[in-house]
């Protein structure tokens, strides 16, 4: 049997000139044993008729929002889905998603749903990459959305670039992809409690500034929000982060590189895992001043001090003969990325240690995606390519997962 094999699947098809290729996947999805539940723009309805979608799924096409009221409303339609997908996405209905808008069945029945969902754009060229295109997109990927294509080829009119609809069967690769993921990550880390650090240390000059750094903190409250959402216990220790606490996560605010470190010892002996993603600061002021430095008094010294080195320290206390926790460690290089951050494996004891380039713009500190490279304490290498920070939290909880000893 298929992974699709008694599936649900919401199909949703938007008014573009490749509506077309949704029925050729729905055609793959009915032969992989899915139900398929079309839902139809009217724009949609333009170029692809209902009946073609009904004759090959056998159920009926929904386009009102006031049709079938008593048998299947949109809330229905939404929470019996096993996994979403756009296909094709308009320029038009992406903003919609990305803006909460919910003017039509198909919006309002991806409001409600609660799966996975996909989106694979199809469009002209100069519409993808408008602005405004390219920042609901980087919103859809943030909530966690699944962003397939655009393909560069053949558009309407003759034109060639990136706009194109992937092909149905890649589109159906990635769709089987999303719900086999799904699947397997539901409560897998039920019964373990989870540690992760978030955000950047400040350490006080005086009562007003401060040392610190450019991190956001999402990287770590996302990996927070993902293992809380495969059944972990959460323990979130966050340096000063303006970001909301995930649903399910107890969270412990910190400010100073020592605060947290005291915060995380607090809770070693009592949890499974470590992913050690804040940003903390390597040193502090020697002398912290009882009252603000005034400019008339001259440019201040500062004599520095080291912190505590939180993940070294774990390491330290693992190479003493303690079993648990599991280790994972963040580097953020700028500089002979792997190699160093091989080192820094070694050198602190982890067994995973991420690994991103901050002088890259579209990854890093303060924006919404990442690409890392996971580096094992085994020799192992698993690339993760530019992705929202919550698709790349599940491929390092992925990792986790596949080390942890049996419960």
């Amino acid at each position: 049997m298929s992974d699709l094999h008694g599936s649900r699947v919401l199909l949703g098809v938007t008014g573009g000139i490749a509506a077309y290729k949704a029925a050729l996947l729905a055609r793959l999805l009915v032969g992989a044993g899915a139900t398929v539940d079309p839902v139809l723009t009217r724009g949609a309805g333009r170029f692809v008729g209902a009946a073609t979608f009904e004759g090959i799924t056998g159920r009926p096409v929904r386009d009102e929002v006031w049709q079938d009221i008593p048998g299947e409303t949109h809330v229905a339609l939404g929470r019996a889905a096993d996994v979403a997908i756009v296909y094709p996405a308009t320029a038009n209905v992406i903003a919609k998603l990305a803006g909460g808008h919910a003017d039509d069945l198909l919006t309002t029945t991806l409001l409600a749903a609660t799966c996975p969902l996909l989106v694979a754009p199809a469009m002209h060229t100069e519409m993808w990459e408008h602005p405004a295109t390219r920042d609901n997109i980087a919103v859809l990927c943030r909530r966690g959305v699944d962003v397939v294509g655009p393909a560069v080829g053949r558009l309407m009119g003759g034109d060639l670039g990136a706009g194109r609809l992937v092909e149905p069967d890649e589109a159906f690769e990635r769709l089987v992809a999303q719900l086999r993921a799904a699947r397997s990550r539901a409560d897998d880390l039920a019964g373990r409690r989870v540690l992760v650090t978030a955000g950047g240390t400040h350490e006080p000059l005086d009562p007003v500034r401060f040392l610190g750094n450019r991190s956001s903190g999402k990287m770590g409250f996302a990996i927070a929000a993902a293992a809380a959402a495969r059944g972990a216990k959460v323990d979130l220790v966050a340096a000063p982060s303006a970001l909301p606490t995930p649903p399910g996560v107890e969270r412990h605010d910190v400010t100073t590189a020592r605060q947290m470190h005291d915060a995380v010892f607090a809770l070693v002996d009592v949890v499974d895992v470590v992913v050690k993603a804040a940003a903390v600061a390597d040193f502090r002021p020697a002398d912290v001043a009882s009252s603000k430095v005034k400019k008339s008094d001259g440019a201040p010294r500062l004599e520095l001090v080291a912190n505590p080195d939180i993940l070294a320290d774990l390491g330290a206390r693992r190479a003493e003969g303690h079993p648990r926790p599991f280790l994972v460690g963040f580097a953020a290089e700028t500089d002979d990325v792997e190699d160093n951050a091989r080192a820094k494996l070694t050198r602190k004891n982890a067994d995973l240690l991420v690994v991103n380039d901050v002088g890259a713009t579209d990854a890093g500190f303060g924006v919404d995606t990442n690409r890392v490279v996971i580096l094992g304490r085994d020799g192992s290498r698993t690339e993760v390519e530019l992705a929202a920070k919550s698709a790349v939290a599940d491929r390092v909880l992925d990792e986790v997962v596949g080390r942890l000893p049996a419960s």
